[in-house]
């Protein structure tokens, strides 16, 4: 038992002395920071090709059902036009690039009217009755069901890389004076006369329009 006491003081001392040492412990490298702080957001995988978004022009054609007139509207996106009790608002609009296959135009319109509650004698007030995605060539896709308003897109004025109009080259000045000149009609058609402009109901309360941001 006595010779015991001094290996087992010696490892004691020994455990001892490795706790006590003054080397750091080795502390695990931090990871870096693969993600976009709050104030910073992560940037858009993909850009916009073509025309800037706020640049480009969606036509909107308006249909009143009770007097069967029609307007058409040129309304940029983030813009809204009012015209009477009915108000317009796009939010965006895109096309087909040329070189896809099936070509089309839409743009994401809102439709909002004012009009009395239905089933009710109340005051009129502006209720949104459409907001959605609709299309020139498959105007199926998203119908605006209301008893007096109808609208549709008829165009999205914007254009792709490549698109620019090419410069006429200078020249005699031959072509610039026969696409100047009046077209005179055939002699098998008379020209056709344009609408007399019929009277708006009462009611209608419709006037010029206002464009509104």
């Amino acid at each position: 038992m006595s010779r015991l006491f001094p290996a087992l003081f010696l490892t004691t001392a020994l455990f001892l002395a490795g706790c006590n040492s003054s080397e750091p412990v080795a502390q695990p490298k931090a990871k870096a920071k693969t993600s976009a702080s709050a104030d910073k957001p992560v940037a858009a995988q993909s850009e916009q090709i073509g025309t800037p978004m706020a640049e480009r022009v969606a036509v909107i054609g308006l249909l009143n059902k009770r007097n069967g007139q029609t307007r058409d509207f040129e309304v940029k996106p983030g813009e809204a036009v009012r015209f009477g009790k009915v108000v317009i608002r796009v939010r965006a609009c895109e096309k087909t690039a040329p070189w896809e296959t099936y070509q089309d135009q839409g743009a994401f319109v809102q439709l909002i009217v004012r009009q009395r509650p239905a089933g009710t004698n109340d005051a009129e007030r502006w209720a949104q009755i459409f907001s959605g995605w609709l299309f020139k060539e498959n105007p199926a896709a998203n119908i605006v069901q209301h008893p007096i308003y109808d609208v549709w897109v008829k165009q999205c004025r914007m254009s792709f890389p490549g698109e620019e109009a090419p410069v006429e080259e200078p020249g005699d000045g031959s072509s610039s004076n026969r696409s100047s000149a009046p077209q005179s009609a055939p002699a098998d058609k008379a020209p056709v006369a344009a609408p007399a402009p019929t009277d708006e109901p009462e009611d209608s309360g419709e006037g010029e329009a206002t464009v509104e941001t």
